[in-house]
């Protein structure tokens, strides 16, 4: 398992230089998004904070040793927005820094969802919504009847929660009591074609995973001091799953971009990269000078 006692103590330094690397993780994404022509970038600016905090320091997983069995299983279940993913395992030495500049090419190890078949290390492939939460439940139900000790954690998005696979996924992870289980949803209000309050209705999402049986907290997803000191607090129950809403902003970072629905699926322009980049003040990973 990971040092979960140095997790616990991260420093207001530590959690600078997290905060640093997610502005270096949303330059490479607005990168990508450019040099590909391909959209879902607002998706990826507002889950980069969890996935930085997660993949240092809390989720037991390592690049040398990238299949051990007792491993957490981590399911990216919003794969659209991809180009976070792929940057953060780069930047955490899971895959070469220069695949980033094959994103969404012909045959690469980083197609505009995600690939089990085209990147192995992935637990599953992803991208149709509605099916982490359940590929994780079933997977944990049978790690654990193999007394195998590894955690299984989903990044979903809220949109996805419109799906009922979700909502029946949990009934199961409740009723199977499976306490070794972390949903995270990135809870940014928006979807493809509209908010989710005026499609869905105004109902908090919290409430809803703990009517499904769940022990559930909402945080500031776009703070990385909220989001450590959360999972440091996992699980929140002995006997129950854990569900962090993330409330975060779409296309956070880039002042432009934030909460803009048509930033899902518009790309860059020339102008509009280098205003991001700016903001951001980071160069992309994969286009700093040794990866030039």
């Amino acid at each position: 398992m990971p040092d979960q006692e140095v997790f616990n103590r991260k420093s207001p330094a530590s959690i600078s230089r997290l905060e640093e690397k997610a502005r270096q993780i949303r330059a490479t994404c607005v990168q990508m998004a450019f040099d590909a022509h391909e959209g879902h970038l607002s998706s990826a600016l507002s889950c980069t904070d969890l996935l930085v905090a997660l993949y240092n320091g809390w989720l037991n997983v390592a690049p040398d040793d990238a299949k051990n069995p007792n491993r957490d299983r981590f399911y990216f279940s919003k794969g659209h927005a991809c180009t976070a993913l792929y940057a953060v395992l780069a930047e955490r030495g899971f895959l070469p820094v220069q695949a980033l500049s094959a994103y969404a090419k012909t045959g690469s190890a980083t197609p505009n969802h995600p690939c089990r078949h085209a990147l192995p290390i992935l637990e599953t492939s992803s991208g149709s919504l509605g099916h982490g939460l359940g590929i994780a439940s079933g997977a944990l139900y049978g790690l654990r009847l193999d007394g195998n000790p590894a955690r299984a954690i989903v990044l979903m998005s809220d949109g996805e929660c419109n799906e009922g696979s979700v909502w029946e996924s949990a009934m199961f992870a409740a009723a199977h009591r499976l306490n070794r289980l972390l949903a995270i949803v990135d809870n940014n209000g928006l979807q493809a074609v509209g908010r989710n309050d005026a499609l869905m209705g105004y109902t908090s999402l919290e409430e809803k995973f703990r009517a499904f049986g769940w022990a559930a907290r909402t945080i500031n997803g776009n703070s990385m001091s909220e989001i450590v000191a959360a999972l440091s607090e996992v699980p929140f129950a002995s006997d129950r799953p854990s569900a962090i809403i993330a409330r975060t902003r779409a296309g956070f970072g880039v002042d432009f971009m934030e909460d803009q629905i048509l930033w899902h699926y518009r790309t860059p322009s020339p102008e509009e990269l280098q205003r991001a980049l700016s903001k951001l003040g980071q160069t992309p990973l994969h286009k700093q000078p040794s990866h030039a």
